[in-house]
């Protein structure tokens, strides 16, 4: 992983094997714990998606790809035990089919590119609620 920080702005290249979520948590050891995702391309492997269903319960499809990762957004916060990403996407098959949903792994297979605006470290954080979703929690900037 390598990236650039231009202001408020970071670029930043995932090399294969590298896992998305895991390599944008690690920004946090550069100062960097609180940005919005703005976009994510490349080709990934090992791809778990899904969605949050009716009863609060995680729903998980499995993709062993690779795939061609489209689009990507999300955030990073602060969470319960440390960084936390919330990440959605849109992949394609080797078919052009597309799939997409929350974003809960994916390893990357040939390159991951990804734009982050960084956020005051105060501005939102994570917080566990009584169902597996964990609530993002905006914080007073006064």
């Amino acid at each position: 992983m390598e990236f650039s920080r231009i202001g408020d702005d970071v670029l930043l290249r995932l090399d294969p094997g590298e896992e998305i979520h895991q390599s944008i948590q690690s920004l946090s050891e550069h100062g960097i714990d609180c940005a919005v995702i703005t976009s994510g391309i490349g080709r990934v492997r090992d791809i778990q998606m899904g969605y949050l269903d009716s009863d609060g319960i995680y729903q998980t499809l499995v993709h062993e790809g690779p795939m061609e990762l489209l689009s990507t957004q999300g955030n990073l916060a602060p969470g319960p035990d440390g960084p936390f990403t919330h990440l959605h996407t849109l992949m394609s098959d080797n078919g052009h089919s597309v799939h997409g949903g929350h974003l809960y792994h994916a390893t990357i297979h040939v390159v991951g590119e990804i734009h982050l605006r960084v956020l005051d470290s105060n501005a939102m954080k994570r917080e566990p609620t009584d169902t597996d979703f964990v609530a993002l929690k905006f914080c007073d900037l006064e």
